[in-house]
């Protein structure tokens, strides 16, 4: 053999092995994330729905432009005992931000929006807190979640009520903010409704058929809709359900979110939404055809608003180093790589889509009732594909949901444990009969029904409370049909001539603030 070629094939044979071990032993996530183990995420998916005492839940995998895994587990409804596929539907709630900028981004792709255009310029009616941030807020400021407002300020606003998403928005001008416009991360549902607003103002179409005709269709995700009132409560969709441990979960009405629709209208199904995903993680192509061009594919998925993470958080998940939100996507890194994703919220309803680009590969988990197991179960899938198995995400999580049911209980002991005993009202029942009033939400009533106070809140037929004396001019009140709501308090406040001036409401929650709003007591 000729010694020269004999050397050359030893050289070329000892670079090679010298690859393949880089790439796999140096590196053994490449070789791992090579293989992804469905039936051991099955069985924990199954094992995690038990442990949590979620009704039905459907999850679904992509990988490589293609539909890997798609289940659902446990029932659709309860009374029924009719079971979750993978084309049940469930509400995808905040999931449905991400279609309005997509929404969007095809506009600024077609030349008829800016991101960096002035709300005031397709809204002139639109006005904030300060004439300067009325001015000057942009549309992009309005879908990165910088508008000064704190998170889900104003959100009784559309909550039950019959104003239209404009009255919502325009009713918006009164709320206070809490911080300086593009200064701090505030998540805003009611930014997005203004976002949805310019949507219909330069499209000349509605939200929900503007998202209709550009997604829902062209990615054939026929079972998806826009509106609860385009649900068939009868059919393949899943019940909303509130959920106590040791207790029969009790069914609740779906969120109506059609006066906020570009927030959180879209109702859809696992199967569906993995197009969805398929569709982002092949950058906004369809059958070839671009869609959304890559630079908006790319901006939307750009970090605007910074979310920091405490050292206890880092501590707690060192696999991510920054968090932040984009244009109707969260972001932060995990194992290296960029993660895409956002979740979603309902009454009775939690959702999670997240995707890697770089890896081509995204889950999608739809649940039936509150809780934290879609975003544990995101990161025990990326661990399982990144080949990081020592944490059991979902036990952790389960750990800290029942840490603040234990909290909301020490709450409700307290409040009774802090009652002065021995008290009454300052004036007969009567008295605190009338209509209250606050500049940004309008009217409640307090009515006298068979000796026991009642509070109606007028924009909302539906949130009515029945309030029992506590001490003093302080009533607890708990909402009917409400269940997910907890017990609360209605404050009576007198002037300086001894009448009744105002009421604070106060019912402590994570989504919905009752006491930023002071209802003023109609002469």
């Amino acid at each position: 053999m000729n010694t020269l070629k004999t050397k050359n094939f030893y050289h070329n044979f000892q670079i090679s092995i010298f690859f393949l071990f880089c790439i796999f032993i140096l590196n053994p996530i490449a070789l791992k994330a090579q293989s992804i183990d469905l039936k051991k995420i099955d069985k924990y998916i199954l094992d995690a729905q038990k442990e949590w005492n979620i009704p039905g839940m459907a999850v679904a995998i992509v990988k490589d432009n293609k539909i890997i895994f798609s289940k659902g587990y446990g029932l659709r409804n309860v009374e029924k005992k009719s079971k979750v596929n993978e084309s049940t539907v469930f509400a995808i709630a905040s999931n449905s931000k991400a279609f309005t900028t997509a929404a969007l981004s095809i506009l600024v792709d077609e030349g008829k929006l800016n991101w960096e255009d002035k709300v005031v310029d397709h809204l002139p009616w639109f006005k904030l807190y300060s004439p300067y941030v009325t001015q000057n807020i942009t549309v992009r400021d309005l879908v990165s979640h910088r508008s000064g407002l704190y998170t889900f300020s104003g959100d009784l606003l559309w909550y039950h009520t019959n104003y239209s998403s404009e009255d919502v928005v325009r009713r918006a001008q009164f709320l206070k903010p809490r911080y300086g416009c593009r200064e701090h991360f505030g998540y805003q549902n009611i930014m997005f409704s203004a976002a949805g607003l310019i949507l219909e103002k330069i499209s000349g179409m509605s939200w929900s058929n503007y998202i209709k005709q550009n997604f829902l269709d062209p990615l054939s995700m026929k079972s998806s809709n826009t509106s609860v009132k385009d649900l068939d409560l009868n059919g393949n969709t899943a019940i909303p359900y509130h959920v106590e441990p040791g207790k029969k979960p009790i069914a609740v009405e779906y969120m109506n979110w059609d006066n906020c629709k570009a927030a959180a209208a879209i109702n859809s199904s696992v199967a569906d939404m993995a197009k969805w995903m398929i569709f982002q993680l092949n950058g906004g192509k369809l059958d070839n055809k671009q869609v959304i061009s890559e630079k908006q594919i790319w901006e939307v998925r750009k970090m605007f608003t910074p979310t920091p993470i405490s050292k206890q958080a880092f501590v707690n998940n060192p696999n991510i180093h920054f968090k932040g939100y984009g244009l109707g996507w969260n972001i932060f890194d995990y194992n290296g790589k960029k993660v895409i994703n956002h979740g979603g919220g309902s009454e009775g309803m939690i959702s999670k889509v997240a995707m890697i680009p770089e890896e081509n590969i995204g889950i999608v988990i739809l649940t039936n009732s509150i809780n934290y197991l879609p975003s544990a179960l995101t990161y025990q899938f990326f661990d399982m594909y990144f080949g990081n198995e020592d944490k059991d995400w979902s036990t952790l999580y389960l750990g800290h949901y029942k840490s603040g049911l234990e909290r909301e209980k020490e709450r409700v002991r307290k409040l009774k444990e802090n009652k002065i005993t021995g008290t009454k009202p300052s004036f007969n029942l009567n008295k605190y009969k009338g209509s209250y009033t606050d500049i940004a939400y309008g009217t409640a009533l307090i009515e006298n029904k068979n000796g026991k106070l009642v509070l109606k809140y007028k924009p909302a037929p539906d949130v009515i409370g029945d309030l029992e004396h506590y001490h003093y001019d302080v009533f607890t009140v708990k909402l009917r049909n409400l269940p997910s709501l907890p017990i609360g308090t209605v404050q009576f406040f007198m002037d300086e001539e001894g009448e009744i001036k105002s009421m604070k409401v106060d019912i402590p929650n994570p989504d919905f603030y009752f006491n930023e709003f002071d209802f003023i007591k109609d002469k």
